[in-house]
């Protein structure tokens, strides 16, 4: 190695932050400069012993020695610099305690010098640097108690609302000198540091460490609003700027963390103005990127199993908004394979709100059902999910009028030709076979259970089409589903007479456990062919009635297995429905089967 490659070596720094970079780099700024100004001049005299003549009296072991001691002063700097105080409660404490106090310091400059910036820049970096140093705080959950008891918490959540994300007023650009090394500031946001910091505090994996740290830091935080506040702050963040951009980013990976860790908080969130910022940010006219993505992967976490926050989009118009963002793939594709995510997320979401019976009418009245209709005929990959909102809009008696709106829309001419022949490109989509089967068994079962008159008719006749074609698919679907769920069943006995053998205890759980591989096996798509078979047999048309009993008989089927299915499929129909209701449709399905 020569001079040259002395003097432009640089060693690596590793994981060190650099102000000029994200803030980071706290303390030891003096110390530092010390040792890099030692190092400047042990090379400046390493350039002299090169510059002497052959003639000088110079030995060269002694030079050897000094390019390899000046070699190491580099390449080992790192080493000599001290790595900070082992992290423990001590540690902690005392850097909370110096976070409060540049927090302080800075809220009383800029109360004293609000037109006069300078006066403050300083402040700002000390302040900025203590939030980067207060990351460590991050690796050792079972200390989070400390931020809460100190006050910590409380005290970040107010720098959230700091008075401009963009600390930089003056024309002129800030510098700070470290020793020989001059570090200029161009854009510092505190706000964005606090939402970095606290989106490091509440990282899943990091809250799973120490349960009783985390339980302690999320009740801090939710008592002091901090969705809230958040909301505040992505308001006023520019998302063309990539810090602000990345800032929001975090800002949705905080409110993540914390539903994973407590659900019940999606509540609250979107109440204190997270679900409105959504919806805002979902239909703004923004090239799609990242945030938009996370935005519509949070928007179905919060509607997920949660009426409180599907009634809340509704009274927002928010299905109007998903049904505006889900026009755009009526006739094209996703562009790329996040895009496809955002959309299936979209989708997610508005099957989650039509679990409301409210939202089923304003999806009718947003012609949400034209648009599905419209996304099956297209043949795009939004089809596949269009038919998973059909199914949701249309079951049950809140269905009902969605139901009769599908077949004045001529959505009968869309669902047949499905249900004949499971698409190749459904497959391709990402649906299987058995959910293809599903969900258009369930939308006809739905069409079946709610229409009445002219509509029922027209049902029916569809049925009787073609010497009857449907009712021999219908019946081919029943066979092909019967043995898989007779497979599953003897596989599962056969499970219990080994573990009954071995003196092992079936308890409610394998029971509940075996009901889901029954279910997985096509259980509930038999239980669906089985009602439409029992309701098409008591429409009063005798060729549909012969039809389904001459198949059943020519494959060897039985009309007391259809029976049983029926059965078991009444005592678990209405699950989370009043008892009432249950009551009711277990006495509609029974009084089908007598007249089967």
């Amino acid at each position: 190695m020569d001079v040259g490659e002395l003097l432009n070596y640089q060693p690596d720094r590793g994981a060190k932050r650099l102000r000029g970079e994200d803030g980071g780099g706290v303390g030891g700024e003096e110390a530092r400069g010390g040792k890099q100004l030692k190092a400047a001049r042990d090379l400046a005299r390493h350039k002299d012993l090169a510059a002497l003549g052959p003639g000088d009296d110079l030995d060269l072991e002694e030079t050897t020695e000094d390019r390899r001691r000046i070699l190491e002063k580099l390449m080992d700097r790192d080493e000599e610099e001290p790595e900070g105080e082992p992290v423990d409660e001590s540690s902690v404490k005392k850097m909370i305690l110096t976070f409060e106090k540049r927090s302080y310091k800075n809220q009383e400059l800029r109360i004293k010098f609000p037109d006069n910036p300078e006066k403050f820049m300083e402040a700002e970096l000390d302040l900025n640097d203590i939030i980067q140093e207060m990351h460590v705080v991050a690796t050792m959950p079972d200390l989070y108690h400390l931020l809460v008891e100190l006050n910590a918490v409380h005290s970040l959540l107010s720098l959230l609302s700091h008075e401009n994300t963009d600390i930089l007023h003056c024309s002129s650009l800030h510098t700070r000198q470290s020793g020989t090394q001059e570090v200029t500031l161009t854009r510092l946001h505190i706000a964005i540091a606090v939402v970095d910091l606290l989106q490091e505090l509440t990282d899943i994996d990091t809250l799973q460490e120490s349960e009783e740290g985390a339980e302690v830091l999320i009740d801090a935080l939710l008592e002091g609003q901090v969705v809230a506040l958040l909301v505040q702050n992505m308001e006023r963040l520019d998302e063309q700027v990539k810090e602000e951009a990345d800032g929001v980013y975090n800002t949705l990976a905080i409110v993540e963390n914390m539903a994973e860790f407590r659900p019940g908080l999606c509540t609250e969130a979107a109440q204190q103005g997270l679900m409105q910022w959504l919806l805002k940010r979902v239909k703004a006219k923004l090239p799609f990127d990242a945030n938009k993505l996370y935005c519509s992967e949070i928007l179905a976490i919060m509607l997920q199993n949660n009426d409180s926050t599907r009634e809340l989009l509704g009274e927002m118009d928010g299905i109007d908004v998903l049904l505006q963002q889900l026009s755009v793939f009526k006739r094209h594709n996703p562009s790329t394979a996040e895009e496809q995510e955002m959309m299936e997320n979209l989708f997610d979401s508005l099957c989650s709100c039509l679990m409301l019976s409210a939202n089923r009418d304003r999806f009718l009245k947003g012609e949400g059902l034209q648009l599905m209709n419209l996304m099956l005929r297209e043949k795009k990959m939004s089809r596949t999910s269009a038919l998973k909102v059909l199914d949701h809009g249309m079951i049950g008696p809140e269905g009902t009028d969605n139901c009769h709106k599908f077949v004045d829309i001529l959505g009968l001419r869309t669902i047949f030709p499905l249900f004949m022949k499971t698409p190749k490109k459904m497959k391709k989509a990402g649906l299987s076979e058995k959910e293809h089967e599903e969900h258009v068994s369930s939308i006809i079962s739905s069409l079946l259970r709610n229409l009445k008159a002219q509509q029922r008719s027209r049902l029916l006749s569809k049925f009787t089409e073609n010497d009857c074609e449907k009712v021999d698919r219908l019946m081919e679907l029943h066979f092909k589903y019967l043995e898989a769920v007779q497979q599953a069943d003897k596989r599962i006995e056969g499970e219990k007479h080994e573990m009954v053998r071995r003196g092992e205890i079936l308890d409610d759980g394998l029971e509940d456990e075996f009901y889901l591989r029954r279910l997985d096996a096509g259980l509930f798509v038999l239980q669906l062919i089985c009602y439409i078979m029992v309701e098409i047999s008591n429409s009063g048309i005798a060729q549909l009635h012969q039809r389904v009993h001459q198949i059943l008989n020519l494959r060897g089927g039985s009309i007391k297995v259809v029976r049983h299915i029926m059965r078991e499929f009444a005592e678990s129909i209405g699950d989370g429905k009043p008892d009432e209701f249950k009551e009711a449709e277990k006495k509609r399905i029974m009084d089908l089967l007598e007249h089967f």
